[in-house]
């Protein structure tokens, strides 16, 4: 269901936020350089908005010119950054050390963004990002599962270099949880449950200072994703996963069978949050900027769900902001993509030559004029 592994998974790497760095080798290297001549010495706290906003490292396709480029046109416009990793079950099984594989994907991008003064955000996702009913699709070309004690051991370990290494404000420890446990059989979702508490544990006894938090879903919790337009709240995950710190949230109205941004309602997310007195952060969503797949749509109206979105979030006292995808997707360069590609490969606020949509300006009149005090 992640819109990022959606993409990414089309490159091989399965979901991997950082697949681009695998693709491409150096570019860790590269993005580390770049960090030590491109260092942003605005000051966050100048915004009066109560989210921080930013994207993540997606380019329009496995190009490092692309990727340089795209960092460099929004790190300009956020002050903050998220990183969607899938556990790269793989090499942790092969016997890779946690340590050794983030060196490899993950600590370039991350002291990128500490370098442009962006405030870090890791979503860590443990099942298949297409397919919430299925396992990642690692594990199930290496006929493991997470239901195995030994494979959450494996987990637990990279929650821990995640945490430690990457040193990230929040880290989710599952995606969509509420939609994993629509979608998927009993004993896959109850593996997460175990799993995530015991990783919750074992970062709270290593003092491990990022505040903790799932994922859910918000047009499932919402019913709509099922057909049905019956609310059903998240009251089941904040019982199974009483370690959230904060709530992440996972929304694309679009598929939620919204026709207009508009319809939105404005508790939109604190309906789903309840009595619970937790911050949240909008770690994934979009609206698509051409139509596809039995929905209509325009780039017109994808910048009317931005500044409708920001209403949605000031109603709702978000704290974070992502807009996962700041580019489109180029599919052309990926074409062995599923169909459902064409549901998310205009979600970005720039085309794949980078060039703005509507959408851009209106992103950047709310970053640039709602600042703090």
């Amino acid at each position: 269901m992640s819109r990022e592994t959606v993409i990414l998974t089309l490159s091989g790497a399965k979901g991997k936020d950082l697949v681009v760095m695998r693709a491409i080798r150096g570019v860790m290297t590269g993005i580390a350089m770049l960090a030590s001549t491109c260092t942003d010495t605005s000051d966050p706290s100048d915004s009066v908005r109560t989210y921080r906003m930013g994207f993540s490292a997606i380019p329009p396709r496995l190009d490092f010119d692309l990727l340089v480029r795209s960092l460099d046109m929004w790190s300009t416009r956020a002050d903050a950054a998220i990183m969607h990793v899938s556990v790269p079950w793989k090499g942790l099984i092969e016997g890779l050390s946690a340590d050794s594989l983030l060196t490899l994907d993950g600590i370039g991008i991350a002291q990128y963004y500490i370098s442009k003064q962006l405030g870090l955000t890791v979503m860590l996702d443990v099942t298949d990002g297409l397919n919430r009913a299925a396992e990642a699709p690692e594990l199930v070309a290496l006929g493991r599962s997470i239901t195995e004690p030994a494979v959450q051991q494996l987990y637990r370990q990279y929650a821990r270099a995640v945490a430690s290494r990457l040193n990230p404000d929040h880290l989710g420890l599952a995606a969509e949880t509420n939609l994993i446990r629509v979608a998927a059989p009993a004993p896959v979702y109850n593996a997460v449950v175990a799993m995530t508490n015991a990783a919750a544990a074992d970062l709270r006894a290593e003092g491990m200072g990022a505040s903790l938090y799932v994922s859910v879903q918000v047009e499932t919790a919402w019913g709509r994703l099922q057909g049905t337009n019956q609310f059903l709240g998240v009251e089941r995950d904040f019982q199974d996963f009483p370690f959230m710190q904060v709530l992440g949230l996972s929304s694309y109205p679009y598929l939620g069978g919204f026709t207009e941004p508009e319809q939105i309602p404005q508790d939109y997310f604190t309906r789903v949050r309840g009595s619970h007195n937790l911050e949240m952060l909008l770690v994934e969503g979009g609206w698509a900027s051409q139509s596809a797949g039995g929905f209509t749509t325009s780039a017109g109206k994808q910048a009317r769900y931005i500044r409708h979105l920001a209403k949605v979030a000031d109603a709702s006292g978000l704290i974070r902001w992502f807009q996962l995808s700041f580019t489109d997707l180029d599919a052309s360069a990926f074409p062995d993509a599923p169909p459902i590609l064409t549901l998310f490969a205009t979600l970005g606020l720039v085309t794949t030559e980078l060039q703005p949509k509507p959408s851009l300006q209106v992103w950047d009149s709310l970053y640039a004029v709602r600042r703090k005090t």
